[in-house]
């Protein structure tokens, strides 16, 4: 069957301040705002918002027109704090009722690296796991006894509220809530059409696709790895990809490492989970087909994986997120 509800669409509401970091409030709008619309592809409305609709500074060096007031976000699907202040002081109280209204009324709420501060503040993060910037971590734990604060992951997702690590880290937390919205391929496409660095990964349920480190100096490198990429159900090793690729293995070793921020072990495993979500969504064959061309052999290995890394079987994935694409046997 395929899947013929009417795509979603959802209105994210970024939240902006005098003084902020012009890199941390493009993130959430490059990632949600870099959807391409289609017939069954969530379609995203990115608007920036500030407590009053004014001029504000940056700590870039430059100031932003913001259009829009609070309450633009008193509706929104999608709720964003990208960052806040340094001091990590406490938020307007004309902000954190916004934050409170809107979780109370169903809307995904984000905290993008000291972006949880805010959140904390108004009481959304109490009974929680949540993550900040590794810097503000111990703060954030001691000044909010109700968070179990995890400062070793990129980021957290609890459902109905998500917060994320430092910097870039925001694109993985923003990139994870796009797959799980509207799927691996439209995650990995953005990922893609924005030529992000390799991610690294941060936990179970926290896998976004790697795109492939490529240097003019180092193309025989990712040369290998795109060509173990395309061969998900072969048999790999560090030693044959290390000949391939006209290294010692210890040089390769290290320089994956280097590379990826993962052993190659977990970045296969990561492949061969990508190239699985891939066939479920885009395809009608058995769960072992799909579990031998993606390198598990097994319908029961892909699915032990599957329910590890997240939290639920290969069919009710296919159930979920299948558009029937370019791999279809239909």
């Amino acid at each position: 069957m395929h899947n013929t509800k009417p795509a979603e669409r959802y209105e994210v509401a970024v939240i902006a301040f005098d003084g902020m970091s012009p890199f941390h409030l493009s993130v959430p709008s490059l990632v949600f705002g870099s959807c391409r619309p289609g017939p069954r592809t969530p379609r995203f409305q990115v608007r920036v918002c500030a407590a009053a609709s004014t001029s504000l500074s940056t700590s870039g060096g430059f100031d932003i027109a913001v259009k829009h007031g609070l309450d633009v976000a008193e509706t929104a699907s999608i709720v964003v704090v990208p960052t806040w202040h340094n001091d990590c002081r406490q938020a307007p109280l004309a902000l954190l009722e916004t934050l409170q209204r809107a979780h109370a009324r169903g809307a995904l709420v984000m905290g993008l690296c000291l972006g949880a501060f805010p959140l904390a503040q108004a009481g959304l993060l109490d009974g929680k796991s949540a993550t900040t910037h590794w810097a503000y971590a111990e703060k954030l734990a001691k000044q909010y006894g109700k968070i179990n604060v995890n400062p070793d992951v990129l980021y957290v997702d609890e459902g109905d509220v998500l917060t994320s690590a430092g910097v870039a880290a925001g694109l993985d937390c923003c990139l994870h809530l796009l797959r799980r919205l509207g799927g691996a391929e439209l995650a990995n496409q953005v990922a893609r059409q924005l030529i992000i660095a390799p991610q690294r990964q941060g936990g179970q349920a926290q896998f976004i696709e790697q795109p492939l480190p490529v240097s003019n100096s180092e193309n025989r490198f990712a040369e290998v790895l795109q060509w173990v990429a395309s061969r998900p159900q072969q048999p790999h090793t560090i030693d044959t990809l290390a000949q391939r690729a006209a290294m010692s293995r210890r040089s390769f070793t290290r320089r994956f490492r280097e590379a990826t921020g993962v052993s190659f072990k977990q970045w296969l495993l990561n492949q061969r989970l990508a190239h699985a979500q891939r066939m479920l969504e885009t395809t009608n064959v058995s769960i072992e087909m799909v579990a031998q061309q993606a390198g598990f052999g097994s319908a029961l290995s892909l699915r032990q994986h599957f329910r590890t890394v997240f939290q639920t079987s290969p069919m009710a994935y296919r159930k979920l997120f299948q558009t029937i694409g370019p791999y279809s046997h239909a």
